[in-house]
């Protein structure tokens, strides 16, 4: 509320409006315009360079923004009596007795300016002094408190112009050989800079000390040890992890407490643990008045809190490295408590890269490969070919569908389920040339046998069957997933859309945790758990859903053992001495259409220990062109060697 005692209503208007252009000139930092709406008087008692440098010296000191001055009361003789908010490093500041001075001159109100505008406190000769005290980032830990994110120190380069020039062309030509750098990039953050000041070239990751001892050897080259983000040095955790950056304007629009400078998460867990990771500075902002202390303001320090991941980095490195660049996806988890062992995306990238520099050869690869490595391929849905098989025994099994002990007797290598299909047909690997059961079409992946199963089940039955593996649900868990789908609108009201679901074509979708999540219950009773990742976060395990009936469990461990043990099954070459392995194979074709013959295939691999179960793996390779049988499977029995034994 305006308050106006003795002011004419005719100057109220005029009153307002310089109080509105002051305060909008504050929030613009347009201190040369502010300074041209003050009186006669104030400008003889500090000159133009002076004003303005003391408001941007002190504005930018403190982070000043959101300035917001209301007026209060205007008596007779052009006296405000306002209040006066502004945002700052040290939070939000509210004065409620800022007095404003106005005098006129040529038929203009001016401001009679004095230091307590720019902060009401503030007397002549104060100075603003900020002082920070560091917090540091929480840690990202894995399962045996490896440390896989941390602050620590990094090698700094910088370049001192005056010694530096002296052999200017050699010296360049060095650097850039030694960081893999263009030589245009170190010309262009030397050129125009006092020759007398050291100048900031960029940042290298501490595992890389042959590149510093090298540049020791460059006169003119100044070599500082700075604290920032440092990652493990692997490309497995690329995806996983992330990394973080320097805070873009619209991320400080949205997010409380940041300033300018801040950096922040900006993918994998660095992002979406941002909240608990993040350091908060210890900041107090005060006026310097003599040997006085005047406190304007003060953010207690707060260290980020660290967060334990349940992942073996070194089974996390050995997946990765069996992928070997191939596009693909493998998650990992125990069993019996549903804790994530390792999640891989592959290819990926080492995070230290984007807190660092990237090398020529670093940016040209992603380069040419359209930055694949960004994309985290962990936590994408995909077509689930024939793992899909064991839910759909299950279901077959638990509602009668499917009786072990009968056989079914299909001539030929492919087999619709009458003429209503037209010219539409389900085809399997290979003609058994005599009738098979569940343990033979696991065996030898019988698409024909699972169709037949899928659509005797029926559309109701079968979603049913589903829902208790999780499908077409959205599951509880710390990483951000795709959620996996039954079909586009969720039904299978069409024949040969359940047929074709029945063997993991169709429109199903299940992402890799899926897909693991479905096989572990064979070691645990028929239970999923619900998958875990911060286990500093979730320390107790907890059921998910009763995916198989008790009853069943020992057929279906037959059917897939038997998938890896005979010598004739699709994931024999999975076979590892003295382990009883249980798993399934599976190629997903993705075509666009059902006679499109242009589609790509997708190699899946699915397997689980059973003896003191450890470990339950998934893995997809994108678009082989191998036989998955041959080209994923060795790969995940190298993985399951290295880890049971």
């Amino acid at each position: 509320m305006i308050t106006l005692l003795f002011v004419g209503c005719s100057n109220e208007s005029e009153v307002k409006q310089i109080i509105d252009s002051f305060t909008k000139d504050l929030n613009d930092r347009k201190f040369d315009k502010l300074y041209e709406n003050i009186s006669i008087k104030s400008k003889k008692e500090i000159s133009y360079e002076e004003f303005t440098n003391r408001y941007e010296k002190i504005y930018g000191s403190i982070n000043a923004r959101d300035i917001n001055i209301k007026i209060k009361e205007i008596d007779k003789d052009l006296k405000i009596l306002a209040s006066m908010s502004i945002n700052t490093i040290v939070g939000k500041l509210d004065y409620d007795n800022l007095n404003i001075n106005l005098v006129k001159e040529d038929d203009r109100y001016k401001i009679l300016w004095d230091e307590s505008l720019i902060l009401p406190n503030m007397k002549k000769g104060d100075l603003v002094r900020v002082e920070t005290k560091k917090a540091t980032r929480g840690k990202i830990l894995d399962r045996n408190d490896e440390e896989l994110a941390i602050d620590s120190n990094v090698n700094s380069v910088y370049i001192h112009p005056e010694v530096f020039n002296k052999n200017k062309i050699e010296n360049i030509d060095k650097v850039a050989t030694i960081l893999d750098i263009s030589k245009e990039y170190i010309e262009d953050t030397i050129k125009d800079k006092p020759s007398s000041q050291l100048v900031h070239l960029l940042n290298v990751s501490p595992y890389e000390n042959d590149r510093i001892n090298n540049l020791k050897l460059i006169e003119g080259i100044s070599i500082k040890e700075e604290v920032s983000r440092v990652y493990k040095n692997s490309e497995a955790l690329g995806n996983l992890i992330g990394y973080i950056g320097n805070i873009t304007k619209e991320e400080l629009e949205k997010s409380k407490g940041y300033s300018q400078t801040s950096k922040i998460g900006k993918a994998g867990l660095e992002q979406i643990y941002e909240d608990r990771l993040r350091a908060i500075d210890g900041v107090e902002a005060y006026l310097k008045r003599g040997n006085e202390k005047i406190e304007i303001g003060k953010v207690n320090q707060r260290n980020g809190e660290d967060i334990k991941l349940s992942i073996d980095s070194k089974l996390q490195d050995s997946i990765y490295n069996e992928l070997k660049g191939d596009k693909g996806a493998s998650i990992a988890i125990n069993p019996l408590n549903g804790e994530v062992l390792a999640m891989v995306s592959s290819p990926s990238y080492n995070s230290n890269t984007l807190v660092t520099y990237k090398t020529k050869e670093i940016a040209n690869k992603w380069e040419n490969q359209n930055n694949i490595q960004f994309e985290n391929r962990a936590n994408d849905s995909y077509s689930p070919g024939s793992t899909i098989k064991l839910i759909t025994s299950s279901i077959g099994l638990e509602s009668g569908v499917i009786n072990p002990n009968e056989y079914m007797d299909i001539k030929g290598e492919s087999w619709q389920k009458d003429s209503s299909w037209g010219n539409y047909s389900v085809t399997r690997v290979k003609d058994t040339k005599r009738p098979v059961n569940v343990y033979d079409a696991v065996k030898y992946s019988d698409n024909i046998y699972f169709a037949d199963k899928a659509i005797k089940l029926g559309e109701e039955d079968y979603i049913k069957g589903l829902k208790k593996f999780g499908i077409g649900e959205k599951i509880t868990f710390e990483y951000p997933m795709q959620n996996s789908q039954i079909s586009n609108n969720g039904k299978l009201d069409n024949e040969i859309l359940l047929g074709d679901t029945g063997y993991g074509q169709g429109e199903i979708l299940m992402t890799p945790l899926d897909v693991v999540l479905s096989y572990s219950a064979l070691v645990n009773n028929g239970n999923i758990m619900i998958p875990r990742l911060v286990i500093s976060e979730n320390k107790e395990s907890k059921v998910y859903k009763n995916a198989i009936d008790k009853k069943y469990i020992e057929e279906l461990k037959k059917c897939f053992k038997g998938a890896i043990n005979d010598e004739d099954s699709t994931g024999y070459l999975a076979k590892i001495e003295g382990k009883n392995i249980m798993g399934k194979t599976g190629t997903a074709e993705i075509k666009n259409s059902k006679d499109d013959n242009s589609g790509i295939n997708n190699g899946w691999f699915v397997a689980v220990n059973e003896d003191d179960p450890k470990i339950a793996i998934s893995m997809i390779v994108e678009n082989i062109n191998k036989s998955t049988s041959e080209y994923v499977v060795p790969k995940v029995k190298n993985i399951l060697n290295y880890y049971l034994n």
